[in-house]
């Protein structure tokens, strides 16, 4: 479900943007993940880079990098019974600090914005807590926004990670 307005002024992007990231975090908290699927343009990208200072593209090694294909099988691999790293029951809680709009251009309709954020995923008796700062790369206006590329910088993406098994 995308956030659905016709009558906007300027003003109000900020707002409706901030709005966008904290529905899609919402999404993900509650495995909505179709409804989360359809906040992606279909060019979209979901990217977590080895290194905070990592060129884009698929050239170097990243955690994740995947477009809207990768991501609708992920979502099926979430989905399948005999995907056993996912048994027992594996949850994920975001608590996202207030997006900021880094740069918004309403004639291009291009938005970028920034939101740190702590992930807890539980599984079981087991429990990990990871900090984190999205960017997201917003196509479209208020009402008809779309996801051109989400990138996760993980603090401390260069550590030994533990399993990480739902998308941040």
């Amino acid at each position: 479900m995308n956030i659905v307005s016709t009558d906007r002024d300027t003003a109000s992007v900020p707002a409706e943007l901030a709005a966008f990231v904290y529905h899609e975090a919402m999404l993900l908290d509650t495995q909505r993940y179709d409804e989360w699927l359809t906040l992606y343009a279909e060019s979209g990208l979901y990217w977590m880079p080895l290194s905070q200072d990592q060129a884009p593209g698929d050239e170097a090694p990243s955690l994740l990098h995947e477009d809207l294909l990768l991501l609708r099988l992920r979502i099926q691999r979430y989905r399948n019974p005999r995907a056993h790293s996912l048994h027992p029951a594996v949850r994920g809680l975001r608590i996202l600090q207030a997006p900021q709009v880094l740069t918004s251009d309403a004639s291009a309709e291009l938005h970028r914005m920034r939101t740190p954020f702590l992930y807890m995923e539980t599984q079981g008796d087991t429990q990990k807590m990871l900090a984190a700062t999205a960017y997201h790369t917003i196509e479209g206006r208020p009402g008809a926004f779309r996801i051109r590329m989400k990138k996760v910088e993980l603090l401390n993406a260069d550590a030994c990670l533990p399993a990480i098994q739902l998308l941040l």
